[in-house]
């Protein structure tokens, strides 16, 4: 600092000379003289200029003197790289200043010219580990992958590089698809730095992606120990992980592990509507059916959904339809007022015969949110209470263009899905998907085709319920009407086999 200090003081005293001199010359005529002891010297304005600049030269030489005799004492000292250092000052000066500018033109996205300065400054400092960085990340703007690759493994022999390289690298390897490699190369950088939030999203969608549970949780519990993710949104996806794992199993054919995963599932995550129909199959199975009623009521409460209805009827299989309207009050009579929970209620009404009841529970939701699956009831209804052919063709006409109503949509990319998954098909985002309903452009026409088995009867074949409604056919309203007007009561619910079969097809 004293230095530092010295050289400037030093620098300012020669310039103010420098103008003293040029001013005293210009006021003289003759020349300068110069008188030193009994010596006495005259120079003309054009030596003492040359003069001056021997003085200024002089000055420098003793200047750097002194600097190289201030190093070699550094070295004498212990300090081994005092004199290398004092000589690679100038090398240093030129090579901070040419990374300097190729950082400024890389932030100003001029690659090639970040480039240059890259190649420049690793000429005069020698250190790759910031050159090189610098060249990778232009390569990347100008488009020069192979480029960029190349810098990438060299980054990957300094330890203090590695993570990057490795970064760069699975960055890569993504963007051209190769899912395998860059999962390997997530799960390195990951034991490299496991703090990261971004390796741990990425390794974490590339382990779901591949069907990797296992190794999923422990990178979820990771980034749970290390403050990346709240609690709550860590025991819901541990919770998805817990269930996927449990179907992965379950199509291994172990049937018990299969079991535990999925109560373990439902117990993370109750709400979670798969896990709990899942973890209730489970222990309908094991003949604990006050356990899966639990289960179910308890995920009920939180949403109402198809398939915990579905699940709940499977609880008692062979009951009658006026018994298992008896025993569905105890779901029923949670969420009263949500149009699934309606909707459910007219089903199990309309499969009694109980058709004013049906009516009543239904009440005003065709108007209020028309759905297919509600129009389809409503024409169920009006069909059971013997009404004409032309009012039950108009509920059907209705139904055959209304929005399907709640579905698994994508909360990332709003892809409607046929049935939950922990990987969204369209995506690939992780833990995305919703039971919501979905915008009355986005909706997939066909699915009220689900309601219409009860109505007119099962179908050999599924594909020809859905040829039923197909909206790009003109003569699907005629096809409905006609399949509706023709069936009897007897068609539309056939004792204990049309109850008992009817809840499995929502």
């Amino acid at each position: 600092m004293l230095w530092s200090l010295f050289k400037i003081i030093l620098f300012v005293v020669v310039i103010a000379f420098l103008a003293l001199g040029a001013g005293y010359l210009l006021e003289t005529d003759g020349g300068i003289r110069v008188s030193v002891g009994t010596m006495e010297f005259n120079l003309e304005p054009l030596q003492a200029v040359i003069v001056g600049l021997l003085l200024v030269f002089a000055i420098w030489v003793v200047i750097v003197l002194l600097g190289l005799l201030v190093a070699f004492i550094r070295f004498v000292n212990g300090d081994e790289t005092a004199i290398s250092r004092y000589f690679d000052r100038s090398r240093e000066r030129k090579g901070y200043k040419a990374l300097s500018e190729g950082m400024i033109a890389l932030a100003s996205g001029e690659g090639n010219t970040a480039m240059s300065k890259a190649s420049r400054a690793e000429k005069y400092l020698r250190r790759p580990e910031l050159t090189n960085l610098l060249t990778a990340q232009a390569a990347e703007m100008t488009g020069d992958k192979r480029k960029a690759d190349q810098v990438y493994k060299r980054l990957l022999r300094d330890e203090r590089t590695k993570f990057v390289g490795v970064r760069g690298l699975m960055k890569h390897k993504l963007a051209e698809g190769d899912t395998e490699t860059a999962m390997k190369l997530a799960q390195k950088a990951f034991a490299l730095k496991p703090r990261h939030t971004e390796t741990q999203d990425v390794l974490l969608g590339l382990q779901a992606r591949h069907n990797d549970w296992v190794g999923a949780r422990k990178t979820l519990g990771a980034k749970l120990k290390y403050g990346a993710l709240p609690r709550d949104v860590h025991k819901r996806r541990d919770a998805v992980l817990a269930l996927s794992e449990a179907k992965g199993v379950l199509n291994e054919g172990n049937d018990i592990k299969a079991r535990e995963a999925a109560i373990e599932a439902n117990r993370l995550s109750p709400d979670l509507v798969p896990a709990a129909v899942m973890a209730a199959r489970t222990y309908i199975e094991n003949g604990k059916p006050r356990y899966a009623t639990r289960v179910l009521v308890k995920a009920w409460s939180a949403q109402p959904h198809p398939d915990i209805a579905a699940a709940f009827a499977e609880i008692v299989p062979d009951e009658t339809p006026a018994e298992r309207l008896k025993r569905f009050r105890a779901l029923t009579k949670h969420r009263d007022g949500d149009p699934e929970t309606r909707m459910l209620l007219t089903e199990l009404n309309i499969a009694a015969e109980d058709y004013a009841e049906a009516r009543r529970a239904l009440g005003d939701l065709p108007d209020e949110l028309p759905s297919q699956r509600a129009l389809t009831l409503l024409a169920a209804i009006e069909r059971g209470e013997g009404a004409d052919d032309q009012s039950v063709r108009a509920l059907l006409a209705r139904a055959v263009t209304a929005p399907r109503g709640p579905q698994w949509m994508c909360e990332n990319c709003n892809h409607v899905h046929a049935a939950w998954s922990p990987i969204c098909d369209n995506c690939k985002a992780f833990d995305t998907l919703a039971w919501t309903s979905v915008p009355e452009t986005e909706t997939a026409m066909h699915g009220g085709a689900e309601m219409l088995p009860m109505i007119v009867g099962k179908a050999d074949d599924p594909a020809e319920i859905a040829e039923l409604v197909d909206p790009t056919d003109e003569e699907t309203p005629k096809v409905v009407e006609a399949e509706l007007i023709d069936a009897t009561p007897e068609a539309k619910v056939d004792g204990n086999d049309a109850q008992g079969d009817e809840p499995e097809k929502r």
